[in-house]
């Protein structure tokens, strides 16, 4: 699978153009298919496509997905995730299929209810928040988790050079997970910002030994509702982003006691909610 591809351009400056080769990201949808039910009557449903860098890494963009939404709360609750191979030579790919112990229960109707909720299609920021509240998201602990001002204006330096794709594409979201001393544990990098997102904690759900309960998450990108979300069900104690937050994950961070800070660079950040982990 191809993350990069070469294309022949024209570059134009002030005074002059040039014909050149130019980098960019590749973009292909990925079908995710969940297999359920008993031994004698499973099931298979197609619960999401998504436009994403294909990577070695779809089978954690796959699971991250499936924990961030509620439908299994651990790695253990997976039966074996791989590529379909019935769908065509081009086609399988992209398309995955994870396949759930046959006790694990799946309701599809509180999935749909969840997406519907989760859309920007006039649903109010009430019934967004309480749709996660019904997802059994817990409120975030506090614990000694606590970092400096000074740490965070250093994060973004941390992950430049390990962002391959970006370098080459200028084209991708990245999202890190830094331990309590601030070293770098794992980074994923994707044209979707939620792709990139879900790909790390579906990493550390494989990684048994990473916890995402004490570390912080950093993104390349603004927060809205459906990252705060993702990282909530996470539990993530601390999110920072480049961008901007929305007010409904402003909302949503404040709710579930997240630590949120917005427009982070290197010499300066907003903090919106969770002060109390910041010295």
């Amino acid at each position: 699978m191809a993350a990069i591809k070469s294309y022949e351009i024209e570059k134009v400056y002030l005074d002059k153009s040039t014909e050149t080769p130019d980098l960019v990201a590749v973009e292909e949808p990925l079908e995710i298919r969940l297999g359920f039910g008993n031994e004698q009557n499973r099931q298979q449903k197609s619960i999401s496509v998504t436009m994403r860098t294909p990577t070695k890494h779809d089978f954690e963009l796959a699971l991250g997905f499936l924990f961030t939404e509620g439908i299994i709360q651990s790695i253990d609750q997976i039966l074996s995730i791989h590529y379909c191979t019935d769908a065509g030579q081009q086609a399988e790919e992209n398309i995955v299929r994870a396949e759930l112990l046959p006790n694990i229960v799946f309701d599809s109707a509180r999935l749909q209810r969840n997406f519907y909720s989760n859309s920007s299609c006039g649903v109010c920021g009430k019934a967004s928040i309480e749709s996660l509240e019904n997802q059994h998201c817990s409120i975030i602990q506090a614990n000694n988790f606590r970092i400096s001002k000074a740490q965070i204006l250093k994060l973004g330096e941390q992950i430049t050079d390990s962002q391959v794709l970006f370098s080459h594409t200028g084209g991708l979201h990245a999202a890190a997970l830094f331990n309590q001393n601030l070293d770098l544990q794992i980074l994923r990098e994707d044209v979707g910002r939620h792709n990139a997102l879900d790909k790390l904690i579906g990493a550390c759900l494989i990684n048994h030994q990473i916890s995402i309960q004490h570390s912080l998450i950093y993104l390349t990108s603004r927060a809205g509702f459906e990252i705060v979300q993702k990282v909530i069900a996470a539990q993530a104690p601390l999110l920072v982003c480049v961008g901007s937050p929305t007010s409904l994950a402003i909302d949503l961070a404040k709710k579930f006691n997240l630590t949120l800070i917005g427009f982070a660079t290197n010499k300066r950040f907003n903090i919106y909610s969770g002060l109390q982990r910041i010295y």
